[in-house]
Order: structure tokens, then sequence, then C-alpha cells
């Protein structure tokens, strides 16, 4: 039997280590190859992480790179089965907020978060699968 998962284009790599504060607290620490997330709600994403930008047809500018590549991060943990599909909501909004933060217009904000609290679910389901 083997387990493999299917990996997608990522375009971008982290050069050195990010943290963001996050209202997401997981009952344990969650520490992974390249994410951890503690009990307070601290999201470190470690340097070499690799996210694929913004989805959609939403261009990657600098309004949106910090916000994608905390959600990123946030989805892979549900996607690994380390962060709950609760989350879901809270990461949502946080891409939101980030936006916001960097300076993207409020209505082309709001468009983000409406993408993917309609289309993101299929994006955090658990990507392991196996053969005989």
């Amino acid at each position: 039997m083997i387990r493999y998962k299917k990996r997608r284009h990522y375009k971008y790599t982290l050069h050195e280590t990010y943290q963001h504060r996050t209202d997401i607290r997981p009952s344990h620490p969650i520490s992974t190859r390249f994410i951890d997330l503690d009990t307070t709600g601290l999201l470190t994403i470690k340097k070499n992480y690799a996210w694929d930008g913004a989805s959609g047809p939403v261009l990657d500018t600098r309004k949106i790179m910090r916000s994608s590549l905390v959600h990123d991060a946030l989805y892979q943990l549900m996607r690994e089965q380390h962060l709950s599909q609760q989350a879901r909501a809270q990461t949502d909004w946080l891409l939101r907020e980030i936006c916001l933060e960097d300076g993207m217009m409020r209505f082309n904000a709001d468009l983000v978060y409406l993408a993917v609290d309609i289309f993101g679910a299929r994006n955090t389901k658990p990507d392991l699968h196996q053969a005989p």
C-alpha cells in the first residue's frame, strides 16, 4: 500500500518565518514541518513554506499576498486534519480582515471573502489518498 497527496502548483516560497496572531485556538499545539499553531492562536509559518497566492480570478497583488499566505496555511492544517473544519469560518473572515489591513478596498475584500465562503470548502477536505 502507498499513501500519497496530489500536489498543487505553488507559485511562492516564504523567504523568512512569519507569525500572525489569530483567534483560532486549538485545544493542543499543532506543529508540522512548515506550520505551527499554538493554543493562544499564534500562527507560525516557517521559512520555505510554499503557497499559491490568491485563487480564482483574483490577482496576486501586494494587498492579498499576506492574507493568502495565512489563509492557505490554515486551510492546509484543515486538509491535514490537524485543525477542525469548524475553523473555516474564522479562517475565511481572517482573510478578509488581513486584506483590509493591507489596504484593499472594502468592496474588494468583501468579494474575496464571499468567494472563499462559497467555494472554499472543497479546499479544506483531507487530501491523503491510498492505493493497494
